[in-house]
C-alpha cells in the first residue's frame, strides 16, 4: 500500500481520553539503530489511523526540531495518540487506543529511549531487513528487557533490492528466542504489512494496570518550557485519574500546583477533562520555575495524596564534559537561563558555573557523548540567539596524590602540578557489530586505543559481535569515524560505561609568552603528548596575529617545554625618513627601537582574538585525531 493510498484506510473514531477503559488501550514504542525507518513507520501509522490527514501530513512528522529534521535524526522521544480498528483476529471491528512514542536511535540518547520505555507495556523491535542486527539495536532490545516490556519483532525496508528478511528474520528469532516465522516484515516507505503491524500490537501488547479508584499517581517521562504557557509536563497515569482544576502535588519537591489544563497528544495537543489509568497525557499549570517539575518525579493529588511515589529513573552519569562560554560576557545570565529551560526537557544534561582567565565566565557542562554536545550547544545558539565558545571536550580523571588524598578532576585546569601517585580514567565496555571480514583492521583500531579484547562471537557465517574494553577518552574524539573509514560504513558500536582503570595521563599546557593559557590545557596519554603538543602550537601560530614584539608559543608537560614556535613580531621601519647623511644616526634609531621592543616584551601581553580561541577550539577536535 503507498503512501498516498493510506489515507483511505481510516476507522472509526477513538473513545474521548479520560473515558478511556484501561483494557483497550495499549501502550508501546519503536526502538531500533540509527536510520532503521522508526520515524518513517511512526509516519504510516499516523495516516493510517487517520491522526494526520493529508494535507498536513509531512516526512518524519513526529521529529518536531528543525536540528532533528535537518541532520535526519530523532532527538528527542514524542507521544502521540492514536485509534485503530482491528482488521483480523477474534479482535476484528474492535476500536482500540494506542499510545505510541518514537524514540532516539543513538547511542548517546540512550537515556531518553530509557525514560520513554518506562511508560510502555511493549517495544516494536525494528531491524533493517538490508543491514540485519547492529549495536544499538541489542543496547535497545537489552532496555527493553529490563523494563520487562513484550517485544514485537519487525524487520523494516523489505521493498529494498538488497534485503534479506529470511536472513535477517532468523538472525533475530536467534537472540530474542522466537520463531523466524513470527518475525513481522514491513516496508515503512510502501506502508506494505504496517495494518498487520498494528493488528499485532493490539493483540501482543498487554493492557496497561493501575487501580482506578485509588490516590492518583502519575510519572513525569519529560517535560518542556513554553514560553507562553510555562512548563509542559508530560506523564503516564498508572493509578487513578488526573481532572482539570485539580490541585496536584510534586511528590519530591513537595510543591502544590493547580491543573489550568489537562490533555493527550494526537498528534497535537488536545484538551481532556481528565487521564485516567494508562493514559499517556500532558499537564499544564502555569508554573515558570523550570526545577518545580523534574523527570522521574510523581504527581499526585495535593487533597488526597498518595502515600509512596513511584520508582522515577536512575540519573546518567555524563560522560564528556566541556566548557561554554558566551563569546559576549553580557550574555552570561541569557546563558544561564538557557541552560535552566533546556536541562527541563534534556534531562541528562548537567552543569555548573566555572570561570577561565581566558574566556571570562561560563558553565562546566557534562554531556553523555560528542553528539549529545554538538545538539546541546546548537540548540542554545538557534533557540536562545547565543553566541557560543566551547572548550575541548574531556572526561572525567580521579587522582590519587603521594600524601594520600583524591581528587577529581573535570578540567585540564584543575590537573595538580604536584606529586600524582596515580591517575584512573573512566573506561567503557564496546560493543562492535560488523561483517567478518573488517576483524582485522577492527582490531588493529582498537589496540591503537589502548583497548583489550574482552570476546568475540559469530552472529552468522559473516556477521561478527567483538567486545572490547576501552578508555572513553579514547573513543569520544573520532573513534566512530575511524571505525565507519575502515569497515566501509558497515561496522556499528554502541558502548556502556564499566568503572575506570590506572593510566599513564599527563597535562599539555599551552604558554603563550610565558603565560599559561587555561582554555587550551589538555590531559593526554603520555605516549600522545608529544604529538598533541606540536600540532597544537603549529595550529595557534597561523591563528594568532602579530604583535608589537616577538611572542613564543609553548607546549610544555609541567616545567618541560616539548614543543614550541615563535610569532615574529611586526617591526616598523624607522629608517624610512633617512635618506643617507651619517649611519650613527641610522644606529642610533635602531638601537632605540631594540630598547623599546625590549621593554614591551617585558610588560606586554598577548591579545588573542575571541576569532582564535574559537579557530582554535573547533580545531582541537582535529588536533586530538593527530595526536598519534
Amino acid at each position: 500500500m503507498s503512501p498516498s493510498r493510506l489515507e483511505s484506510a481510516v476507522p472509526g473514531r477513538a473513545p474521548a481520553p479520560g473515558h478511556t477503559d484501561p483494557a483497550i488501550l495499549r501502550n508501546f514504542s519503536i526502538i531500533a539503530h540509527i536510520d532503521h525507518g522508526k520515524s518513517t513507520l511512526a509516519d504510516r501509522m499516523l495516516q493510517l489511523t487517520g491522526v494526520v490527514d493529508a494535507r498536513t501530513m509531512r516526512a518524519q512528522y513526529l521529529d518536531r526540531m528543525d536540528i532533528e529534521r535537518e541532520r535526519g535524526i530523532t532527538i528527542k522521544s514524542q507521544a502521540v495518540r492514536m485509534p485503530w480498528t482491528v482488521r483480523s483476529g477474534e479482535d476484528t471491528g474492535r476500536t482500540f487506543v494506542l499510545n505510541m512514542i518514537d524514540t532516539p536511535g543513538h547511542v548517546d540518547f540512550t537515556y531518553e529511549v530509557s525514560r520513554s520505555l518506562e511508560a510502555c507495556e511493549a517495544a516494536v523491535l525494528l531491524v533493517d531487513a538490508a543491514q540485519g542486527i547492529e549495536a544499538q539495536t541489542l543496547a535497545n532490545l537489552y532496555l527493553a528487557l529490563g523494563a520487562d516490556l513484550q517485544i514485537i519483532p519487525v524487520l523494516n525496508k523489505i521493498d529494498l533490492p538488497g534485503a534479506e528478511p529470511e536472513k535477517y528474520a532468523a538472525e533475530l528469532a536467534g537472540i530474542i528466542g522466537c520463531d523466524p516465522a513470527d518475525v513481522l516484515r514491513v516496508s515503512a516507505k510502501t506502508g506494505e504489512g504496517v495494518p498487520e503491524l498494528l493488528d499485532e500490537i493490539v493483540s501482543q501488547t498487554p493492557p496497561p494496570v493501575g487501580v482506578a479508584d485509588a490516590p492518583p499517581r502519575a510519572l513525569i517521562f519529560d517535560s518542556v518550557y513554553d514560553t507562553y504557557r510555562g512548563v509542559v509536563t508530560y506523564v503516564r497515569v498508572i493509578d487513578g485519574k488526573l481532572t482539570h482544576r485539580d490541585r496536584i502535588k510534586m511528590m519530591s519537591t513537595g510543591a502544590v500546583h493547580e491543573m489550568l489544563e489537562v490533555g493527550v497528544i494526537s498528534p497535537e495537543p488536545t484538551k481532556a477533562g481528565e487521564i485516567a489509568v494508562g493514559e499517556v497525557g500532558y499537564l499544564i499549570t502555569g508554573v515558570k520555575e523550570v526545577r518545580q517539575s523534574r523527570v522521574g518525579d510523581t504527581v499526585t493529588s495535593a487533597t488526597k495524596p498518595a502515600t509512596e511515589a513511584l520508582g522515577g529513573y536512575k540519573h546518567p552519569n555524563p560522560m564528556v564534559f566541556a566548557g561554554l562560554y558566551p563569546i559576549d560576557g553580557d550574555d552570561y545570565p541569557v546563558l544561564r537561563e538557557a541552560l535552566d529551560k533546556l536541562q527541563l526537557n534534556d534531562a541528562a544534561l548537567a552543569y555548573e558555573p566555572e570561570t577561565s582567565g581566558a574566556l571570562g565566565f561560563g558553565f562546566r557542562c557534562g554531556f553523555l557523548g560528542l553528539l549529545h554536545m554538538e545538539i546541546v550547544r546548537e540548540r542554545l545558539e538557534r533557540e536562545f540567539n547565543l553566541d557560543l565558545i566551547s572548550t575541548t571536550p574531556n572526561v572525567v580523571y580521579e587522582l590519587l596524590m603521594d600524601d594520600g588524598s583524591g581528587i577529581t578532576v573535570t578540567n585540564p585546569s584543575e590537573f595538580p602540578t604536584g606529586k600524582v601517585a596515580e591517575v584512573r580514567e573512566p573506561v567503557v565496555r564496546a560493543t562492535i557489530l560488523a561483517p567478518a571480514e573488517f576483524i582485522g583492521t577492527i582490531m588493529e583500531l582498537c589496540q591503537a586505543k589502548r583497548g583489550a579484547l574482552q570476546g568475540m562471537d559469530y552472529l552468522s557465517a559473516d556477521r561478527v559481535e567483538m567486545r572490547y574494553t576501552l578508555p572513553l577518552a579514547e573513543i569520544v574524539f573520532d573513534f566512530f569515524d575511524n571505525l565507519k573509514s575502515r569497515t566501509k560504513g558497515y561496522a556499528s558500536l554502541d558502548y556502556e560505561p564499566v568503572g575506570d582503570q590506572a593510566a599513564d595521563l599527563v597535562k599539555v599546557d599551552v604558554l603563550l609568552h610565558g603565560e599559561t593559557v587555561d582554555a587550551f590545557s589538555a590531559v593526554v596519554h603520555r605516549d600522545g603528548a608529544y604529538g598533541y603538543g606540536v600540532a597544537l602550537v603549529n595550529k595557534l601560530k597561523e591563528l594568532i596575529p602579530r604583535q608589537q614584539f616577538e611572542v613564543p608559543i609553548q607546549a610544555a608537560i609541567g616545567s618541560r617545554v616539548i614543543a614550541r614556535e615563535t610569532i615574529r613580531a611586526i617591526r616598523k621601519d624607522v629608517l624610512a625618513k633617512c635618506y643617507g647623511g651619517d649611519i650613527s644616526r641610522k644606529r642610533k634609531l635602531l638601537e632605540k627601537q631594540k630598547e623599546g621592543k625590549k621593554r614591551m616584551k617585558m610588560v606586554g601581553r598577548v591579545e588573542v582574538p575571541q576569532e582564535a580561541f574559537i579557530a582554535a577550539l573547533s580545531t582541537t577536535d582535529s588536533v586530538a585525531k593527530d595526536r598519534r
